[in-house]
């Protein structure tokens, strides 16, 4: 107890006597500000079980989430040893649902990985460059902005085939341009600070002083924008699903889950409701986690 409290008090100090220790504390600081946010531990508590469910769907799944059964077709819930029903091909919905969460937080970890990487580099190139630079890149990223992220994914699906990489290679494309538009701005309030200067002064070129200076002050504010856009993208990936040009047959795919119960909505609401249920599920952890994050990093150190 007596070690669990010296723990505490050093993270807690208003004295740090280390980088190492300024940063730990801060970290702990800002779990305790998230840990106050009863919704965001919600979001997360969510977040973490779905999660769970996806990693190890293999031991969780009570079916093939594949294997097609026509005389069990369309049972209801809890009938046949089916958790959730059966679909048109009676194919097990709880193990399907299951497989399926892996194809969604697949989707959303690698358009993480891409679509803010992009904006952040359009954004502070832009910024930091300023000129005719600025004006092509901003130019650029308004023709994106003018399109609604789904139509202009599917017009890029389209462009390039359906499929799960396509998808994502498409919902990445149109979602880096608000990225780019917080670290534009992050950006011009930053290059003309005194510290900026003072880097230049010592011999600094514009690459080190965008990688090493700039960018880690637009890390927090494109943090905030990721995970209130995770719903988003996730959103987005069951849009092109149910439209068939995401994940394809017979992948268990949320999105085209829900189109394939469609025709089945009145009689048998099981087959289109639980992925429904799940896509809610999941675009709900997100904005609530998000909104605890922004609480967390908000560089101002405001409370929405």
């Amino acid at each position: 107890m007596s070690t669990s409290q010296g723990l505490r008090d050093w993270l807690l100090t208003e004295e740090p006597t280390s980088r190492r220790q300024a940063r730990l504390a801060s970290w702990y600081k800002g779990w305790l500000t998230l840990r106050s946010n009863t919704l965001a531990m919600m979001g997360l508590f969510v977040l973490t079980f779905l999660i769970l469910c996806a990693i190890f769907a293999p031991f969780l799944a009570t079916h093939d989430p594949f294997a097609q059964n026509l005389g069990q077709r369309l049972l209801p819930p809890g009938e046949g040893g089916h958790l959730f029903g059966t679909d048109s091909l009676g194919r097990d919905i709880y193990s399907r649902v299951l497989y399926g969460a892996r194809i969604s937080i697949y989707i959303v970890l690698l358009v993480v990985m891409v679509a803010p990487l992009v904006g952040l580099i359009v954004g502070t190139v832009s910024g930091y460059a300023g000129g005719w630079i600025d004006v092509v890149l901003m130019r650029i990223t308004d023709i994106f902005l003018a399109f609604p992220r789904l139509i202009l994914a599917l017009a890029f699906v389209a462009a390039l085939g359906a499929g799960i990489e396509n998808a994502v290679l498409a919902i990445s494309l149109t979602a880096w341009p608000p990225y780019a538009r917080i670290a534009r701005a992050e950006t011009l309030t930053i290059r003309n600070s005194d510290y900026i200067h003072a880097i230049k002064l010592q011999g600094a070129g514009p690459f080190r002083i965008v990688t090493k200076h700039i960018w880690p002050l637009c890390i927090s504010s494109l943090v905030i924008r990721v995970t209130l856009d995770m719903a988003g993208i996730i959103l987005t990936a069951a849009g092109l699903g149910f439209l068939g040009l995401g994940a394809q047959p017979p992948s268990p795919e949320w999105g085209a889950m829900i189109s394939d119960g469609r025709q089945y909505i009145l009689d048998y609401w099981w087959v289109a409701t639980i992925p429904g249920i799940a896509i809610f599920a999941i675009s709900l952890a997100f904005n609530l986690l998000g909104d605890g994050m922004r609480d967390v990093l908000d560089p101002k150190g405001g409370n929405s």
